[in-house]
């Protein structure tokens, strides 16, 4: 009963347009302060214990790094170099777009802010190009999505805290469904633009590719300064994160020059923004969960999917429903942290490998971005476009349903996400 109330508050508030933080709290608090003996005081040492974590200091980190690269000059002369190598071909420009948003969210770790900084300016270009409005803002959307899945990954960061999972696993879990999912992307920018012949941009010389991929190589090889240093054992992924925020730092102030004074002050004001959105979300859940534990609510759930003989399948088939129809209304942190704990037992009693489920929960997550009403890649795209978020839903309504291909993928073939992390960090099978 007391579990029961404490969603029916939290919806309420919700619906009465209460941010996601405050109405978490505010229902969790509520019903501990009714039922169980709880303090105030032992409920907000938790909530400050729970930001204690040293892996949590990356989410800043990478954050930081990705304003920087939009503001710096990183991404634009990564996209100048994509489109001097591939814009002439069919499609090329949609191409380029895909292509820059893996890149950006090998930096940046988040999906609103690959959506915007690849979006500024590549939807002029696309529709210049001769690409419908609708399709182009549709293609900037769902590539902004990778912003999760490609490493290093923000949503695969809280999993990892949240699960007690190696986050270097969990980013090598991600490498392969995350670039597998781009080249899905990308083989259907091609089809749809040659079957319409859009996006054939002029031949670039070989002198201005030379000219743009010397350019792009102090930002470009960011991505394998921090994955490599991850993974070479030299830095932990929090150590590699600030390093990312020194190497931005250098490439746009010292080697681009792009980087302003007048800059700083909306640098960090974007920054702070998103960190601590996401710090206070966690905090929140953290007393969401806490009344879950002292009503034993995820050994309940276990005991009840134990004695209902419920197999993998029928497992994600139910768990992506549930995640899908969160995510018209929850953003990807919430959703980690409100479900994860309770699903935990489960996935370990059915012997899913967690790097395979951690993928497909994320995928999950990068329909969330994209799906009314609250995904928050539609309205980065409406708003920097200036269109109504309808026909940005109309645009994307595509590629959602190319993420569901590739969802049921991963889920039948969990070496897409396993084979990695096997192969190169030891995970057991």
């Amino acid at each position: 009963m007391e579990t029961v109330l404490l969603f029916f508050i939290f919806v309420m508030l919700f619906l009465l347009n209460v941010p996601i933080a405050v109405s978490l709290a505010v229902a969790a608090l509520v019903v501990l302060a009714t039922t169980t003996d709880f303090t105030l005081y032992m409920i907000a040492q938790r909530m400050f214990a729970s930001l204690l974590s040293p892996p949590l200091l990356a989410i800043p980190s990478f954050v930081f790094a990705g304003v920087v690269m939009s503001h710096g000059g990183i991404s634009k002369y990564l996209i100048a170099a994509l489109r001097a190598w591939f814009g002439h071909l069919p499609g090329g420009l949609a191409v380029v777009t895909i292509a820059a948003c893996a890149i950006f969210a090998a930096i940046s770790g988040s999906s609103p802010a690959t959506a915007a900084a690849i979006g500024a300016i590549m939807l002029p270009a696309l529709i210049e190009g001769g690409y419908p409005k609708r399709y182009a803002m549709g293609l900037i959307a769902a590539g902004g999505t990778l912003g999760i899945l490609i490493p290093p990954s923000v949503t695969m960061v809280i999993f990892g805290i949240t699960a007690e999972v190696s986050i270097g696993d969990l980013f090598m879990g991600g490498l392969l469904p995350g670039l597998f999912l781009a080249g899905i992307l990308i083989v259907s920018a091609v089809v749809y633009s040659l079957k319409n012949n859009f996006g054939r941009a002029p031949r670039a010389t070989w002198e201005e590719r030379w000219k743009t991929t010397v350019k792009a190589i102090p930002g470009g090889l960011l991505p394998f300064f921090i994955l490599g240093s991850i993974y070479a054992g030299v830095v932990t992924p929090t150590e590699a994160a600030v390093l990312s925020v020194f190497y931005t730092l250098a490439v746009s102030i010292f080697i681009y020059r792009e980087l302003k004074l007048s800059s700083v002050r909306d640098i960090l004001r974007e920054s702070i923004n998103i960190s601590s959105m996401i710090y206070l979300i966690i905090s929140a859940a953290m007393v969401f969960s806490l009344f879950l534990t002292a009503k034993q609510v995820p050994q309940q759930v276990s005991a009840w999917i134990a004695d209902n003989t419920l197999n993998k399948y029928l497992f994600f088939f139910l768990t992506n429903i549930m995640f899908f129809v969160m995510g018209t209304f929850l953003e990807a942190v919430s959703i980690t942290l409100i479900t994860l704990p309770l699903l935990l037992p489960i996935i370990y009693a059915l012997d899913i490998d967690i790097i395979q489920f951690a993928v497909v929960m994320t995928v999950n997550m990068e329909l969330a971005m994209i799906t009314p009403p609250v995904g928050l890649n539609l309205f980065v795209v409406s708003a920097m476009a200036r269109e109504r978020l309808e026909e940005v839903v109309r645009g994307v309504l595509p590629f959602i349903l190319i993420l569901i291909g590739a969802l049921i993928l991963f889920v039948l073939w969990p070496d897409i996400s396993t084979c990695i992390p096997r192969e190169v960090m030891g995970h057991p099978k």
